[in-house]
């Protein structure tokens, strides 16, 4: 095996990519090949590694040197400094909060997380099959088909307490279980890839940089509940992880760990993708089924629930991607391993994209009941220029508010409710003071509105009526008799709606009603808004 003297892992995620780390990585390679290093330094380019507004970035191991925010006019100090001199480039090293960070894992960003689901992402080259090898990667799969029944990958998965990570939060073994007792003669494995929330690209980001843990995830289901058949559901607009997958469902197969009799034994599982055309409402389990399907992307009514019959009829098993990232990590260490990580009631971690007014937005991962508090300010570095804190969106734009007065609520999938925010799939969207909450609801209305199949007449009509009275309230013409009837309509919405779209479509509209009610009041009592965003005059003007 040939051996390098160092390793430069260049991010290649989407971020880092659009930032200009493709020019970055080209110059690299010529700057190696000017000083004769092509022997000594092996370039791999890595998926998403995290803080994804320093990018383009690299870390040069063996020190684990992290520089930020590269061009390709960097390669040549980096180079003859720190590839031949053993002086690292200072002026590329992370800086924060007056203080400069040599390596990874000494800055406050990577220093506070917990990353189980993003433990190869960064890390591993995702188009080389051998790396997540030698990683551990397939060993889990190889453990359940050749020492362990279907029934004792359940009972892990149970003992584990993994929940959905799609939003729901429902308990993943028990829906293997319900599966697994089903019979059929085919039954089908779903990954739910497709990520449509505004800011949201944790899933993205995974399939990216560590699609084999997906894979990997998708045959132990597959072999839990009796399928040999399994699909991504992926929308189109992701083609870096389309292109990422295809590579890794190929290499699988021709490394016998996906097809038929895996690893010599009678198991056989397979995986095609399915592309989206980017509709918010196919993320909806039974929507997805009918575009896999081939039909149009709207959703069934439940019960008959996808394990009882989903895909063409037969049962299946919908899990997303950052829940099935989690599976072998879990029967690789045990369910006790996975417990030690988050709460009694929601154990693990989970990812968010942190997005927003942060001074560091980016990829993260954390334990479940981490306080919002933490993640803002010590992992995303707090508000910049001076702002201060006022709310963030969890959820998406199914979720809702948090209000500063809240920063210390742990986020878990217990205490976000109880604030009329959800948990959703991991979007966060910080706000400082310049954001208006009236016009932040408006936002993520719209984007239902727009997003809605139209199929029920409560989601096609109740959320457009609702985004009137927002209009009507953001240019002066709103009345207080409006509030009532926005939260009248908001709950009305809720209880009627056929699916998960419509029935958390009015949250955003009905949580920054609970929290920021004054506003509101601003907009139709004073004429003004407060934060000047809104087309009326602001209070000071």
């Amino acid at each position: 095996m040939k051996t390098y003297r160092i390793h430069a892992l260049v991010c290649a995620g989407t971020q880092c990519l659009a930032a200009g780390g493709n020019g970055f990585k080209d110059a690299l390679v010529e700057e190696l090949k000017q000083h004769g290093l092509t022997e000594e330094v092996l370039i791999v380019e890595t998926g998403c590694m995290g803080s994804c507004q320093l990018g383009p970035r690299m870390v040069v191991y063996p020190e684990g040197i992290m520089y930020t925010r590269l061009s390709p006019e960097d390669a040549k100090e980096i180079v003859e400094e720190d590839f031949l001199r053993g002086r690292p480039v200072t002026r590329l090293l992370w800086k924060q909060d007056e203080k400069q960070f040599l390596t990874l894992n000494e800055t406050p960003f990577f220093a506070k997380q917990t990353r189980i689901v993003l433990r190869n992402c960064g890390f591993i080259n995702p188009e080389d099959i051998t790396e997540c090898i030698a990683q551990g990667g397939y060993e889990s799969l190889a453990r359940c088909i050749t020492e362990m029944t279907p029934k004792d990958v359940i009972k892990i998965i149970k003992d584990s307490g993994l929940r959905g990570r799609g939003g729901a939060g429902f308990p993943t073994g028990l829906k293997w279980e319900l599966a697994n007792k089903q019979i059929s003669d085919i039954k089908y494995i779903i990954c739910n890839a497709d990520e449509g929330d505004p800011g949201a690209y944790m899933n993205r980001s995974v399939l990216e940089g560590d699609p084999h843990s997906v894979l990997e995830g998708m045959a132990i289901a597959g072999y839990a509940v009796g399928a040999q058949k399994g699909f991504i559901y992926i929308r189109a607009e992701y083609p870096l992880a389309i292109k990422r997958l295809e590579i890794a469902i190929k290499q699988a197969r021709m490394s016998g760990l996906l097809g038929k009799g895996i690893l010599g034994t009678n198991f056989s599982f397979d995986v095609e993708l399915r592309m989206g055309a980017g509709a918010f409402v196919c993320g909806e389990e039974t929507a997805l089924i009918n575009s896999t399907e081939g039909k149009r992307g709207e959703p069934r009514k439940k019960p008959p629930y996808p394990v009882e019959s989903g895909l063409f009829g037969k049962p299946t098993v919908i899990n997303n991607v950052e829940t099935l990232a989690n599976v072998s990590i879990i029967i690789e260490k045990g369910a006790d391993f996975f417990r030690q990580f988050g709460t009694d009631k929601s154990p693990g971690t989970k990812a968010f994209s942190l997005v927003g007014k942060v001074n560091i937005a980016g990829l993260i991962e954390v334990p479940l009941g981490t306080p919002l508090r933490t993640i803002v300010f010590d992992i995303g570095g707090g508000i910049p220029e001076g702002h201060t804190f006022k709310a963030a969106q969890t959820g998406g734009p199914s979720g809702g508010v948090i209000p500063a007065k809240h920063l210390d609520i742990p986020m878990d999938y217990e205490n976000l409710p109880q604030l009329g925010a959800i948990m959703g799939s991991g979007g966060l969207i910080v706000m400082d003071e310049t954001s208006c909450m009236v016009d932040v609801a408006k936002f993520f209305l719209k984007f239902t509105v727009d997003e809605s199949c139209g199929k029920c007449v409560p989601c096609r009509e109740g959320t457009r009526q609702m985004l009137n009275i927002l209009e009507k309230i953001t240019s002066g013409l709103g009345t207080m008799e409006d509030l009532d009837l926005l939260e009248k309509l908001g709950n009305v919405i809720k209880q009627t709606s056929l699916c998960g779209l419509g029935q958390t479509a009015p949250n955003p509209v009905l949580s920054t009603l609970r929290h920021f009610r004054d506003e509101y009041i601003a907009h139709v009592k004073d004429k003004v808004c407060p934060a000047n965003v809104c087309s009326m005059k602001a209070k000071n003007n």
